[in-house]
């Protein structure tokens, strides 16, 4: 397979064409040093079989260059030890490790900075106005990226890669819509180039380590410029190392699609090859995805497919069972303004190291209920040693999730599924069907269960929750359903666009009423990751409980 072909970066050797693709995990410190936490999340990255790993977009600055909270930062010396050990982490299990660098622009977090936003033109930045920037401004900032650029290089990072991509300082400048200046860095593409090239010039200048830049292909807000352009400034911009393709300025889907949308959809619109090593991203999840983009590309950026299973590539390589799959679901991935990196389908994530006791225990076990947090429960059960038997009264697993309607998120949580299945039958595990169990045993029903929606000719419906919002549409095919317009923002903002399309060609007339048949908004709901957790607690209790039995 070719994604485990060694692959060449500028003088850089990589032992695979997979990369961790850069993520905000806010798993730093108010600084933006690097904590022990985060050291375990990227180290389990590299050990799980990633060729190349790139730090979240990294701040140049202390003035007015962070983006997110507890963002990783590079501004300052004593910030190398804590990076160093990152990177030395990274390198014993064999992969290396690019840090992205990232001026904010105008879409700098007010509260986080010292200074106020500037930007190329003083243009609305969801409802911000930056000040223009200066030619003393660029300056500064060269000056910082460069900085930056060496102090990764002193931390033992293999390369940097600038954020020109997601509405940021350097996309800022590329963006016909962003960038109105009439000077000599607006005006037309060359213009718009000439800040960009200059900050890869003052780098290149600077180290010796490779460089390349994360680009957006396209822009999805209205008048956003099309892949054509996007792949002319990749064409365009010289002495770089690599070229990193993702897609967006602020408008959704961006590179992290929802499952209304196909897979790797950026990866299909790259018009043509470079003279240097690509690399994209964008909702590539699974082994069909990355044969594909292999097709057209170097190197397969994967974001939330590693934050679902760190060993994927590890099971790719080895075929050792199927990787706990992204669902491209975009619920606990897209809650980073005011939380660390987390996954819906893996609650280890961001928690590296601190979930699990590593007992090991041994006799037999009966699990009742074979939903979400039953099978979660017997997988962590056989994973310690115990045989493990598995009652479901129904005909097959998965619980609720075989009752999801709609058909993209039926087709892609399928993948869970599956996965539980090779899972359950490669860790020895009994399954018994079709039968109720009343024995002794840990019995695993859903903590939380949501009645279904009773409806007559017409329902109305105010709700932030999952399975109500499937629902609608299912009721859609024999009644008249009116969903609140706030049902919709509930959902991740790429996940909401494709939401409403399907409910509006659905026949759902979305809209605010005064009062509303059915009214739930559950803060924290019960869903998939609630399950899961609930399942591996319950069997930790279960065995605490009865430790003198099964140690």
């Amino acid at each position: 397979m070719r994604a485990f072909e060694p692959g060449q970066i500028g003088d850089v050797q990589i032992r695979n064409r997979i990369v961790m693709a850069p993520m905000i995990s806010n798993l730093g410190t108010p600084r933006g040093e690097v904590t022990d936490q985060h050291i375990r999340y990227m180290t389990e990255r590299a050990r799980g079989g990633a060729g190349l790993i790139i730090t979240e977009y990294t701040f140049i600055d202390s003035e007015n260059s962070r983006g997110s909270p507890n963002e990783l930062g590079a501004y300052s010396m004593d910030l190398v030890p804590k990076l160093a050990r990152l990177t030395e982490k990274v390198h014993e299990h064999g992969a290396r490790i690019f840090m992205q660098l990232v001026h904010a622009g105008g879409k700098a977090l007010s509260g986080l900075n010292r200074k106020g936003n500037f930007a190329p033109s003083s243009v609305d930045y969801l409802g911000r106005i930056p000040a223009e920037m200066s030619v003393e401004d660029m300056e500064s900032v060269k000056a910082h990226f460069s900085s930056a650029a060496m102090l990764a290089e002193k931390a033992g990072f293999d390369g940097v890669e600038i954020h020109g991509a997601h509405g940021y300082l350097i996309q800022e400048f590329l963006s016909p819509s962003l960038n109105v200046r009439n000077d000599a860095y607006g005006g037309s593409t060359e213009n718009r180039l000439r800040f960009p090239q200059e900050v890869i010039d003052e780098i290149r200048k600077s180290i010796s380590i490779a460089v390349g830049i994360r680009l957006s292909l396209l822009e999805f807000d209205e008048g956003g410029y099309g892949p054509d352009y996007g792949f002319e400034v990749a064409w365009k911009l010289r002495n770089l190392d690599y070229v990193h393709f993702s897609a967006g300025r602020n408008a959704p889907p961006g590179s992290s699609g929802s499952y209304f949308i196909p897979h790797h959809p950026i990866v299909d619109l790259i018009p043509g090859r470079l003279d240097v090593p690509v690399m994209a991203v964008g909702s590539i999840v699974n082994e069909r995805d990355v044969e594909v983009a292999l097709n057209r590309v170097d190197f397969v950026s994967m974001g939330r497919a590693l934050l679902a299973d760190p060993y994927f590539p590890r099971k790719l390589r080895l075929h050792s069972g199927l990787p706990r799959p992204c669902i491209r679901c975009n619920q606990a991935c897209r809650k980073l303004s005011a939380g660390e990196v987390r996954c819906t389908v893996n609650p280890d994530t961001g928690l590296e190291g601190l979930s699990r006791t590593g007992k090991v225990y041994r006799g037999e076990i009966d699990i009742v209920g074979a939903g979400v947090k039953g099978l979660e429960a017997a997988i962590l059960a056989a994973k310690s040693g115990l045989k493990t038997r598995l009652h479901e009264k129904m005909d097959s697993i998965g619980g609720q999730l075989n009752t999801i309607f709609e058909s993209c998120q039926r087709k892609e949580f399928s993948a869970l599924l599956e996965y539980y299945s090779d899972t359950i039958r490669r860790l020895g595990i009994e399954t018994i069907l079709g039968e109720t169990f009343k024995g002794d045993g840990l019995y695993c029903l859903p903590d939380v269960v949501y009645p279904s929606i009773r409806h007559g000719s017409s329902v109305s419906i105010d709700t932030n929750i999952y399975q109500y919002l499937d629902e609608a549409i299912r009721l859609a095919d024999s009644s008249s359903v009116i969903l609140s317009e706030r049902s919709v923002l509930s959902l991740d903002r790429g996940r909401a666009v494709g939401y409403r399309k399907v409910a509006e060609d659905s026949g759902i007339s979305i809209m605010n009423l005064d009062r509303y048949d059915i009214v739930r908004f559950d803060r924290n709901q019960y869903d998939i990751r609630s399950a899961m957790i609930s399942g591996r607690h319950a069997l930790s209790e279960y065995l605490e409980e009865r430790e003198m039995e099964y140690l």
